[in-house]
């Protein structure tokens, strides 16, 4: 995975803080990471993000959620579309995360939705990562 993909970049410092069972991880900010962010905190995947002024810019400290016995809310996250290559799904065929126990982020005109919302709205756009 290269660096320069800023997404992947974020879903892999969440998948090793998770793992580490950090309480936080930072992760240099930008508009999409934030509404990332927003989405997997209104979806239960994390308890919530700040923004913080960091020592090369704003970041956005994520703060990491787990179960009663330390078990991690989030058990996988992966990217889909990279810069690499792009995936995009039409309305009919959003995908579903572990039969609709994950979530799928999609990019869509409306801006950022998880696929039921999606659905829901009846769009379809580049599927940026799925959370289980």
């Amino acid at each position: 995975m290269s660096m320069t993909d800023p997404i992947a970049d974020m879903l892999t410092r969440i998948r090793n803080g998770s793992t580490a069972r950090h309480s936080t991880v930072e992760i240099p900010a930008s508009r999409m990471k934030m509404e990332i962010a927003r989405l997997m905190t209104e979806q239960g995947y994390i308890s919530g993000y700040d923004m913080q002024e960091g020592e090369h810019g704003p970041v956005i400290v994520v703060r990491l959620k787990y179960g009663k016995n330390r078990e991690r809310v989030i058990s996988g996250i992966k990217r889909v579309s990279k810069p690499g290559r792009r995936i995009y799904a039409k309305k009919e065929t959003l995908p579903k995360v572990l039969g609709g126990l994950g979530t799928a982020i999609i990019s869509t005109s409306k801006g950022l939705v998880t696929s039921a919302e999606a659905r829901r709205l009846g769009l379809g756009g580049e599927v940026i990562c799925f959370i289980w």
